[in-house]
């Protein structure tokens, strides 16, 4: 978790909302990825996805039955399909998303009965840094936006 902490800095560092996320197989990390929807003018490109992405292509394969994926906020429902599909074994995610994270917060996305792959959650891994994180970020943001909206 704190390599997928360290991408979600990298992220915000160029603007994004700090989201890191790393797919780790055996004990080593095979994917890495961090929000970037802005930057890649692409709305799939959460970090999960781009994770999910990069491990995919290091393995030679769009299955990773084995691996586990750590990221530090809780995924929304496109992540959700997206390591559904990818086969992951486990995941461990940092700090709740109140408003769209279907894994506790808005939905039990992972225990649907309809679902053909099941794996292991593990949240509030953490947690406490990844939603300092989060905070810092949007309190910048809102910071810059009310100087924004003062010089005009």
């Amino acid at each position: 978790m704190a390599e997928a902490l360290k991408l979600a800095s990298h992220g915000a560092s160029v603007g994004e909302v700090p989201v890191g996320a790393v797919v780790v197989l055996n004990g080593e990390i095979i994917g890495r990825g961090w929000n970037q929807p802005i930057t890649a003018c692409d709305p799939t490109a959460h970090a999960e996805v781009m994770a999910l992405r990069d491990a995919g292509k290091n393995q030679k394969n769009y299955r990773l039955p084995d691996a586990e994926l750590f990221v530090t906020l809780e995924p929304c429902s496109m992540c959700a399909g997206a390591i559904v599909h990818s086969r992951i074994k486990r995941v461990v995610y940092a700090t709740t998303e109140p408003k769209s994270g279907v894994v506790e917060s808005q939905a039990n996305f992972f225990e649907q009965p309809f679902l053909n792959h099941q794996l292991v959650i593990k949240g509030a891994v953490l947690a406490e840094e990844a939603k300092a994180q989060l905070q810092s970020f949007f309190k910048q943001r809102r910071l810059q936006h009310k100087k924004n909206k003062q010089k005009t």
